[in-house]
This record gives C-alpha cells, sequence and structure tokens, in this order.
C-alpha cells in the first residue's frame, strides 16, 4: 500500500515536531493561505467526517514553504557582467 498525502504530512509534521500553527506559518511563507481548522482536517482518521484528503497543491505548498523554514530565503542572484571581446 502506497503513502498518501496525508501520511506524508503526518509524517513529517512527526519527525520536525512540528505544530499545527508551525504547519500555517510555514505554507504563509510561500503565500499559500491556510487556516488551523483546514490543517487539522488533514490529520484526522480517514473515517472522521471532517476527514479532508490532502491534494497535491497542499503538500507541494508545504513542502517549498518548510525548504524557505529550514534554510532560509534563497539569496538574490547576481548578475554576472559579460566580458568584452
Amino acid at each position: 500500500m502506497a503513502l498518501t498525502n496525508n501520511d506524508i504530512m503526518k509524517k513529517l509534521r512527526v519527525a520536525l515536531k512540528l505544530r499545527t500553527e508551525d504547519i500555517v506559518e510555514i505554507c504563509a511563507l510561500v503565500d499559500f493561505k491556510v487556516n488551523k481548522g483546514q490543517i487539522n482536517d488533514l490529520f484526522r482518521k480517514e473515517n472522521h467526517p471532517s476527514y479532508v484528503e490532502c491534494g497535491d497543491q497542499i503538500l507541494r505548498n508545504f513542502l517549498n514553504g518548510l525548504v524557505i523554514h529550514l534554510r532560509g530565503p534563497m539569496p538574490p542572484k547576481k548578475d554576472h557582467p559579460k566580458k568584452e571581446e
């Protein structure tokens, strides 16, 4: 049986000791707005009435925000001067 996006989110949450507020803040780093209720719905059991399947967009934005959270923002690229021939 393959891992679902919800399983991946749960495993990352536990491994990195993240709270719901942390996940909301991490998503905000990439301008992806979610609230605590939406995040909590992802972590419910599949048979719970409020369970929501984690889509690719949520997982992608969370992972992109996590990179910024752990490494910091990317430094601006420097333009290299062209060599005159």
